[in-house]
């Protein structure tokens, strides 16, 4: 399987302390990648760490907050260093309020924005930056969402940076493929994380809905997302660039069931 082996290669996560990231991590190192993940808590930093350890897994975590640029650059600066340059970049922070629009304060709007869109733009700009300049070809992984195709209530601050962050990988792809550099990105429907619990109980209305929209019939649970990173990792996407994988078990290929079925 030497197509999707990633020895001897670094990958960073941004917010990859729990649920999705810290899946989509763990496949990195079963495929053999140096695990790097970063938060702006230094608590679900340390904590995240003894978990992947506890797993099996040596991971290295910088706390640095992903919209600051200067933290940015500094903390790649200190990966360098301290582990090596990074091969392999999963934009996965993020942040949702679901707030309707005419209730919502356009400071959320604006952070919500900030955080899922500016972030992976900062980033991934300089992740780029330094693959170019050492040319070494490179993948980033923007992690984008159904939102980035569907609208819903509540959540339009998310779905505008989803939306956009759809149009930002296919721009960072066109711009730099001809640095052997592939930029794609992960959609994932609904899935069974702890955020998601309350809502996943027996008789609860959206649970039911999800079972009955989602063509699988399931919640996604996190490892369904590991085999996608894999792939948009290793070289077995070398000519794959400004893709949306969306690993939703089927919600955007159909309108859903009849009413009457």
């Amino acid at each position: 399987m030497e197509l999707f082996s990633l020895k001897g290669k670094t990958a960073l996560t941004t917010g990859g302390t729990h649920g999705l990231g810290m899946a989509m991590t763990i496949a990195l190192a079963k495929a053999g990648a140096t695990i790097i993940v970063n938060d702006v808590s230094q608590e679900k930093l340390d904590n995240a760490i003894k978990e992947y350890e506890a797993q099996g897994y040596k991971a290295y975590g910088y706390r640095f907050d992903v919209t600051v640029e200067s933290e940015v650059i500094a903390a790649l600066d200190q990966i360098e260093k301290e582990v090596a340059p990074v091969d392999i970049l999963i934009n996965n922070a993020g942040i949702i309020k679901r707030t309707p629009i005419v209730d919502m304060e356009v400071a959320d709007f604006e952070l919500v924005l900030k955080i899922d869109l500016t972030a992976p733009f900062i980033v991934g700009k300089h992740v780029a930056k330094r693959m170019i300049a050492r040319n070494s070809g490179g993948k980033i992984i923007n992690i984008c969402s159904m939102m980035s195709e569907l609208g819903r209530e509540t959540v339009s601050a998310y779905a505008s940076a989803k939306g956009g962050l759809k149009m930002l990988t296919r721009s960072m792809a066109t711009e730099w493929a001809k640095h052997n550099i592939q930029v794609n990105g992960i959609g994932p429907g609904y899935f069974a994380t702890a955020q998601t619990a309350p809502i996943r109980e027996n008789g609860h209305p959206f649970n039911e809905f999800i079972l009955k929209r989602t063509p699988a019939a399931r919640w996604g649970n996190p490892e369904d997302l590991q085999g996608a990173a894999i792939f948009l990792a290793s070289q077995a996407s070398d000519f794959v660039s400004g893709h949306i994988l969306y690993v939703d078990g089927g919600i955007l290929a159909t309108l859903g069931k009849a009413s009457h079925e």
